[in-house]
């Protein structure tokens, strides 16, 4: 009797294992973002995977276009440039002021200077990041949208801090751009050089949209990390192995 109630036992935390699986599995599969195999849709919601996925793009410009197509970003195909042996990109794209749905989201932001051409995966995370991040804080901070986003630009063909004794930084490919600041759709403008410390909506807003980069990109620097970024975010999508470590400053 006793080897019989084992056994029982033994299968009836078999079949409690097997549906906590089943529920896991069927809760996954309801947010393949959560999931490393699963293809990107910029579409859906940002997930555990999202970002490992976008930096994976660096390597199928292709597959990065039809993303953005399919999200209805509007942009051109910038022709591959080569400047010496360590700078330039073939995956550029042009940020084209048009806006489209996607998915019931409609892209709204305009960059200024107008025009910004970076990598496309860079590109599909900045879209990402304005849907998810960006607009949402916007609206529970201020009650309002974000209009335009300043930058200082992406492509560089420099090293990191501009030191000829560090490596070369991802803007020399393309793969980063520095955020500036932003203007909502009151007049309101918004800077990281002014606005980023303090006790107040702006600070907390710019924190808000910093803390969502990082689940975006691979590397997210803002004035925390060190004087050079005193008056910009820093978002790149550097590559970083197998590991693909993730830096959040």
């Amino acid at each position: 009797m006793r080897a019989l109630r084992r056994t029982i036992g033994g299968l009836t935390g078999l079949a409690l294992l097997v549906a906590l699986s089943l529920v896991l599995w069927v809760n996954l599969r309801a947010r393949p973002q959560d999931l490393p195999w699963p293809p990107l849709n910029l579409g859906q919601p940002i997930g555990a995977f999202t970002g490992r996925k976008l930096t994976a793009l660096t390597r199928d410009f292709p597959a990065c276009r039809a993303m953005l197509d399919q999200a209805g970003v509007s942009y051109t195909v910038l022709p591959p440039r080569r400047d010496g042996d360590r700078c330039g990109y073939a995956d550029g794209v042009r940020l084209v002021e048009d806006p489209r749905t996607a998915d019931g989201k409609v892209r709204r932001i305009a960059f200024s200077p107008a025009g910004l051409g970076l990598s496309c995966p860079v590109a599909a995370a900045l879209a990402l990041w304005e849907w998810n991040v960006v607009q949402p804080a916007a609206q529970r901070h201020f009650g309002a949208q974000v209009a335009r986003i300043d930058h200082l630009g992406s492509y560089s063909c420099r090293r990191i801090a501009g030191s000829g004794a560090t490596g070369w930084s991802e803007h020399s490919t393309a793969d980063a751009v520095d955020i500036a600041g932003f203007r909502l759709s009151n007049g309101t403008r918004i800077t990281i050089a002014r606005d980023w410390r303090g006790d107040t909506a702006k600070a907390a807003f710019l924190h808000d949209v910093r803390d969502g980069a990082c689940t975006l990109f691979a590397t997210t620097l803002s004035p925390d990390y060190n004087a050079a970024h005193a008056d910009h975010l820093h978002l790149d999508q550097a590559e970083r192995g197998s590991i693909g470590w993730r830096a959040c400053h």
